[in-house]
């Protein structure tokens, strides 16, 4: 859940005017889950939601981070670099430990 809190912010902040179903496509996951965390967000004070009407005559929403939600922003932001790096810390040791078992199996065909 926090890398879809992390990358729904960062969207958020980056594009406040995109649509639910545009985010659902950029995260990967369904326009139903989509609405239910944007309403969580604004449920939980981090996302404002502007109402206002396009060139089109289309009702569209501008999602506004609010301070709580910069800060929150903040902290979500560590926890998934946290996270990436302790994924990255496994995978870096994963590849030593096969570069060895390369070695030592070329090693051992000579």
């Amino acid at each position: 859940m926090v890398e879809i809190s992390y990358k729904l912010l960062k969207l958020l902040e980056e594009r406040p005017d995109i649509s639910q179903r545009e985010l659902a496509r950029e995260l990967g996951i369904s326009l139903g889950k989509t609405n239910y965390c944007v309403k969580a967000l604004v449920d939980k004070g981090w996302v404002k939601v502007n109402n206002f009407r396009s060139s089109g005559n289309k009702l569209a929403y501008a999602y506004i981070l609010t301070p709580k939600g910069m800060s929150e922003k903040a902290q979500v932001t560590l926890s998934f670099l946290q996270r990436k790096r302790g994924e990255f810390e496994r995978l870096k040791q994963e590849i030593e430990q096969l570069q060895r078992e390369v070695q030592q199996s070329r090693d051992g065909a000579e």
